[in-house]
């Protein structure tokens, strides 16, 4: 297979990442980089042995095959539709826009032209994932009722020098943390159908506490706290608790129950961790095998390229993304008018 070559649009913290690991990929290779900050493009494309263009440049690039983009959320849809205009390949970080109706529109001008359109999370094809999925399928614990879900962090302002954006539409926790559960719950237990819950905002400003601007003041404009109750197409009931407010502390979990015992998951936010099956009083660790070095950020891109090359659907799909987007959108939305919500039943994963 001959290996996508990759244009990195944004080259801030997550980028660093995905390059540094790119070489445990057969599938994908990373060729130029390319951000509005000119001064961090030349220091990442020094850093990393990269091609430094302008943004326009790298989407335009005929050396460029897909377009990773690691811009802030508002920045996702018009740039993910320029590279889709451009004949490009893509995938995006989380959210797969800042707007469900954005959203909409990437995914029908990604089919029109016959292109991959993909979307983190990719946690959720991680060995520990998969083998939930495969003792869920197996009957491991009966029949599936419902899950539990719960990320709670103190907030991105603590460490990340332009935490506005994650305080700002497109952002908070429903939009930021939760996509790694809904994406987990949904391939181990199928679409969300209708959505209720509530959604506060206990720290209304935050101090940046990292980069240059430490110190600076920002207006807080999403919900920081939300506990959310989905109802699954299957018919199963499961909990979602994200929050931002939970200063020193990461605290994460994930259990699904069933009729005759529990699965109890690492964090979806993460790669690898104990899988862990109780009935009663019994509790066993399950045994499972990763491929270590590919288990880190980029799998859904190495997916993408693996499925372009054998002509099936790649699994960190827009889809799906599409779908967990909604379900974010449609927990502000009841929250904020105390109802509940219905869920169009796409984007399943294969």
């Amino acid at each position: 297979m001959t290996p996508l070559r990759v244009g990195v649009v944004g080259c801030g913290i997550i980028a660093a990442r995905y390059v540094k690991d790119a070489p445990a990929f057969d599938g994908w290779r990373p060729v130029a980089c390319a951000d509005l900050d000119a001064a961090c493009a030349d220091a990442f494309a020094d850093e990393h042995g990269l091609r430094r263009l302008d943004v326009d440049e790298l989407i335009a690039a005929p050396d460029v095959d897909l377009v990773l983009n690691l811009t802030p959320p508002k920045a996702h849809a018009p740039l993910v539709r320029a590279a889709l205009e451009a004949g490009k390949h893509v995938y995006t970080e989380k959210p797969l826009a800042a707007a469900v109706t954005e959203a909409r529109g990437l995914v029908a001008e990604a089919n029109s032209r016959g292109l991959r359109l993909g979307c983190a999370p990719d946690t959720f094809l991680g060995a520990a994932y998969v083998t939930g999925r495969r003792l869920l399928d197996e009957g491991a614990i009966g029949q599936p009722l419902g899950a539990a879900a719960t990320m709670l962090v103190g907030g991105p302002d603590g460490w990340h020098p332009n935490a506005e954006m994650f305080y700002r539409a497109g952002g908070g926790p429903l939009l930021d943390i939760a996509p790694y559960y809904l994406t987990a719950l949904v391939s181990l237990l199928g679409p969300v159908a209708s959505v209720a819950g509530f959604a506060e905002t206990p720290t209304p400003t935050r101090t940046l506490g990292a980069g240059p601007r430490a110190g600076e003041t920002i207006v807080v404009d999403v919900p920081t706290h939300t506990a959310t109750v989905l109802r699954l197409a299957s018919g199963a009931l499961a909990t979602l608790t994200v929050s931002f407010e939970a200063t020193g502390q990461y605290l994460s979990g994930l259990v699904v129950h069933g009729s005759t015992g529990s699965l109890v998951l690492p964090d979806a936010n993460a790669f690898g961790g104990d899988v862990v099956l109780r009935a009663g009083r019994d509790e066993r660790a399950v045994p499972y095998e990763a491929e270590a070095a590919q288990e880190t950020r980029g799998l859904g891109i190495e997916d993408l390229a693996r499925a372009l090359a054998e002509r099936r659907p790649h699994r960190a799909s827009a889809e799906l993304a599409l779908h967990v987007l909604e379900v974010a959108e449609a927990a502000v939305q009841a929250a904020a008018g105390r109802e509940v919500i219905d869920v169009p039943l796409i984007g399943t994963p294969s």
